[in-house]
């Protein structure tokens, strides 16, 4: 009778340990996951480049000599250029109110309205600060390229207070904002980010010209010539 109780002990224990699997299996952690980064380690995917419409400013300061200096009036043609190629909406005008160069700022708005053929909103305000200059500022708004997350921002510490970030050799948050910031800000055409430019019109000239000279024979490409140059193969001792 003693060989049923030694089987039977065995198997009580099996039984036992099948119990407490499902229990013993919730206290393990996945390492896996925690090996995830927090966040993307590509800066492109942390701070992408986005299109969206926003406003393009610009500040003129009125002149006594004539409303607009030179350099401004140079300023505000090729800011009015850029509000009708690029501008959707009418372009704006906030012009200070109560200082004491009204004359001036008079005259500037004038400037800028022939500038705008008219075609100018105007809306006053006014300056917190008398003794500092008032600008008229104009605005409109454009298709612009710019971050969409916001750079300057740290949500962890980079030093020895956060020692799991230390030791995971991962790229901090705010790695690559300001070099997408600039790239962003340098692009003339936003749309060039979505799909490549059309090809131009072929020259119609050249291309006949090439034509005549591989039928009769003839090399068309262009030949460089450096006249009054040498080169010197050998060094001189």
């Amino acid at each position: 009778m003693l060989a049923p109780t030694r089987l039977r002990r065995p198997v009580l224990a099996m039984a036992a340990l099948s119990a407490l699997a499902p229990a013993l299996g919730g206290c393990v952690t996945d390492t896996t996951a925690s090996l995830q980064p927090a966040y993307p380690s590509d800066y492109r995917d942390r701070h992408p480049i986005v299109l969206a419409q926003g406003a393009r400013v610009l500040d003129l300061f009125p002149d006594a000599r004539g409303g607009l200096s030179s350099r401004q009036a140079d300023d505000l043609a090729a800011f009015v250029a850029d509000a009708r190629r690029s501008g959707s909406g009418a372009l704006v005008a906030q012009v200070p109110a109560g200082t004491a160069d009204g004359a001036a700022t008079g005259a500037a708005l004038s400037r800028v309205r022939a500038a705008a053929g008219g075609r100018v909103a105007v809306s006053p305000y006014s300056p917190t600060d008398p003794t500092v200059a008032s600008p008229i500022r104009l605005s409109f708004r454009q298709l612009q390229a710019k971050v969409g997350s916001e750079c300057g921002l740290w949500p962890m510490d980079l030093g020895v207070s956060d020692f799991a970030f230390s030791e995971s050799n991962q790229q901090y948050w705010n790695l690559g904002c300001a070099t997408q910031s600039n790239f962003a800000a340098q692009i003339a055409d936003p749309v060039d980010l979505v799909r490549g430019r059309q090809m131009t019109k072929p020259d119609t000239v050249r291309r006949m010209g090439n034509i005549e000279k591989l039928r009769g024979g003839t090399d068309p490409s262009t030949q460089y010539k450096n006249e009054g140059t040498s080169v010197r193969s050998g060094v001189s001792q």
